[in-house]
């Protein structure tokens, strides 16, 4: 009987550690926690810089890599957005989407 309980807990633990891998498409456990707090680095840093305007802008991460999505005013915001980033410790890669939004006609 024990016998019985010691495999179920294996197979138990086996389907757990599994559930827990990544893969090409996948992130881990691991990696998904340090994306998340990547991307709470950057947005934190969007925020606290007078020249974005980090309601306008969405991080996303998967695996290190940064897209930045959204609009913003000018050139220069969308590009100070990237250095932004790109200064967080853990990012690997910035994929800057950003949309500069055009200047209304009057």
């Amino acid at each position: 009987m024990r016998r019985i309980y010691r495999y179920a807990f294996l197979l138990a633990l086996v389907t757990f550690l599994a559930a827990c891998s990544g893969s090409p498409y996948s992130r881990s456990t691991g990696e998904y926690v340090g994306d998340k707090a990547v991307a709470s680095k950057v947005k934190t840093k969007l925020a606290l810089d007078d020249q974005t305007k980090a309601h306008q802008i969405e991080v996303e991460v998967f695996r290190g890599t940064v897209q930045l999505s959204g609009f913003v005013d000018t050139d220069q915001s969308k590009e100070r957005a990237g250095e932004i980033a790109r200064q967080v410790d853990g990012v690997e890669k910035v994929v800057n989407n950003l949309i500069v939004k055009e200047p209304m006609a009057k």
